[in-house]
């Protein structure tokens, strides 16, 4: 029983650390895109721990990815770190409701929670600067919704084909 406990801590600790350094790296690559869109690397794993564990490993490991993350960034407790908290805790409640619910297929799923992490992002801002205007920018945002939410889902499924759930059990 000890045994299995530690190898699924290993397992959680190994996954949080791969989604810190794809959030930094992406974090680090200066796409031309515009402000606030971006790939969603680290939701690659959001997914993939979700299917392997569930939804409280999930908000576990994405509560991990962005406090250690911002800690090492020097952006805790600041506006980017308050921001990343809204997209990801609107995500990933989206995420467990969908669990709970549906049974959707990874893609859609993983779309969804790109939307609503697009949609947390941008109410954050709109708190942090006392404007509505902002929320015009969610359009700009949901339309790169579709593809990063594609890309993340198809990634999610190549690594959940290549890894054995029992291993990770």
């Amino acid at each position: 029983m000890g045994h299995k406990k530690t190898r699924k801590m290993v397992y959680m600790a190994l996954l949080s650390a791969i989604a810190i350094v794809l959030h930094m790296t992406e974090t680090a690559l200066q796409l031309p895109l515009p402000p606030g869109m971006k790939l969603g690397l680290a939701n690659i794993i959001s997914m993939v721990v979700i299917e392997l564990y569930g939804v409280k490993e999930m908000f576990i490991v994405n509560f991990f990815r962005v406090v250690v993350s911002s800690l090492m960034t020097g952006i805790f407790l600041s506006h980017p770190f308050f921001i990343s908290c809204g997209g990801v805790l609107l995500s990933s409640l989206a995420l467990a409701v969908l669990k709970k619910v549906t049974s959707l297929p990874i893609i859609s799923t993983s779309i969804i929670a790109a939307v609503f992490h697009n949609i947390g992002q941008v109410l954050v801002v709109a708190y942090l600067l006392s404007s509505q205007a902002i929320m015009s920018y969610i359009f700009v945002l949901l339309a790169s919704s579709i593809p990063t939410g594609i890309f993340v889902g198809m990634v999610a499924i190549e690594i959940l084909k290549r890894v054995k759930k029992e291993q990770f059990q």
